[in-house]
C-alpha cells in the first residue's frame, strides 16, 4: 500500500479498498457466496464530505451499487441525506449524462446503503434510518410521486452481530483493532499512544500476524487517520455545543434585560398611579 496517497487512508478504507476483502464483507452482510470470479469495481469518491479525508467505500458487485459508510463515533441521522447526495455524484461518474435523456429505459446498478457502527454511545444491534424522517411535511401524496432512501446501520461492537463478524475475518480484525484502541483511550492514553499500544498488543496475537505482515507500518498511519476523522467529528460537536450554550446565554441575558425593563415600567406605572390617587384626594 502506497503511503503517498492523495488522501489519508483510514484503517477501514485501507482494508476494504481491496476487492477480495469487499467480496468477503458483502458475502457476510448479504448472506451471498460471491467468489473470486465475481468482479468488484470500486468507485469511491474522493473528498466528498471532508476536505482531505476519505472515509467512504462504494463499489459495484453483481450489478448492485453498494455504499458502505464507516461511522466512527456517533450515528449521524442525516446519513440518508448524505447518501442521496453521494449516490447522485456516483451515478454521474459511472453513467453518461446523455443516457438520461434517451427514450429507452436506462438500467442502472441497484443502490444499497450500509453503515457499520463501532462508536461508544449505546446503539441497537440493527437500525434503519429513513430520508423521509427529515421531510418538513409528512403529508406526502403518492399521486404526485415521492422520494425515499433508507440506510441500514449495523452495530459491530463486541456483543453485537457476532455471527456477522465470524463470517468476515477482515471485519473482525477491524473491529478488534478499534475496540482495543478505545480501551486504551479509556485508560487515559492519547490517540497516538493508544494506537501504538494496540499494535504492540496485536503483535502478540497470532490471528494478526498475516495482517501486520501485509500492511506493516501503514497500520499505524491508517489508525491515526481513523481517529483524525473521529477527532474532527468531536471538535465539530463540541463547537456546536459551545455555540448553542453561547446562544442560550445571550437569550437568557436578553430575557433578563427585558424583565428588568418591564419591572422599571411597572414601577413607573405604580408611581404614577400613586400620585394620581394623592391628587384625587
Amino acid at each position: 500500500m502506497k503511503a503517498n496517497r492523495e488522501y489519508k487512508a483510514t484503517l477501514f478504507s485501507g482494508l476494504f479498498s481491496e476487492p477480495d476483502n469487499l467480496r468477503e464483507l458483502y458475502n457476510a452482510l448479504a448472506n451471498t457466496n460471491y467468489g473470486e470470479d465475481t468482479p468488484v469495481k470500486i468507485n469511491s469518491l474522493k473528498k466528498v464530505f471532508f476536505e482531505g479525508i476519505k472515509n467512504d467505500i462504494s463499489f459495484i458487485i453483481d450489478n448492485k451499487f453498494v455504499v458502505i459508510l464507516e461511522h466512527q463515533s456517533t450515528v449521524n441521522n442525516n446519513m440518508p441525506l448524505r447518501c442521496l447526495m453521494y449516490i447522485g455524484r456516483v451515478y454521474e461518474k459511472i453513467i453518461s449524462k446523455r443516457s438520461a435523456f434517451k427514450r429507452r429505459l436506462m438500467h442502472i446498478p441497484t443502490p444499497e446503503f450500509i453503515v457499520l457502527y463501532n462508536g461508544t454511545e449505546p446503539f441497537p444491534s440493527d437500525q434503519t434510518l429513513r430520508l423521509s424522517d427529515a421531510f418538513i411535511s409528512s403529508n406526502t401524496h403518492d399521486m404526485f410521486g415521492n422520494l425515499e432512501l433508507t440506510v441500514r446501520v449495523i452495530n459491530i461492537n463486541p456483543g453485537f452481530n457476532e455471527e456477522l463478524l465470524q463470517k468476515s475475518e477482515t471485519l473482525n480484525i477491524y473491529s478488534a483493532f478499534c475496540e482495543n484502541v478505545k480501551c486504551e483511550k479509556q485508560k487515559g492514553h492519547a490517540s497516538d499512544e493508544a494506537i501504538e499500544n494496540t499494535i504492540r498488543w496485536a503483535e502478540t496475537q497470532d490471528v494478526f500476524n498475516e495482517f501486520l505482515e501485509k500492511y506493516g507500518t501503514e497500520v499505524s498511519h491508517m489508525l491515526m487517520a481513523e481517529y483524525d476523522v473521529e477527532t474532527f467529528m468531536e471538535v465539530m460537536e463540541e463547537e456546536h455545543r459551545e455555540a448553542m450554550a453561547e446562544l442560550t446565554a445571550e437569550k437568557d441575558a436578553e430575557i433578563a434585560e427585558n424583565k428588568a425593563e418591564i419591572a422599571k415600567k411597572d414601577a413607573l406605572i405604580a408611581e404614577l398611579q400613586a400620585k394620581l390617587q394623592v391628587q384625587e384626594q
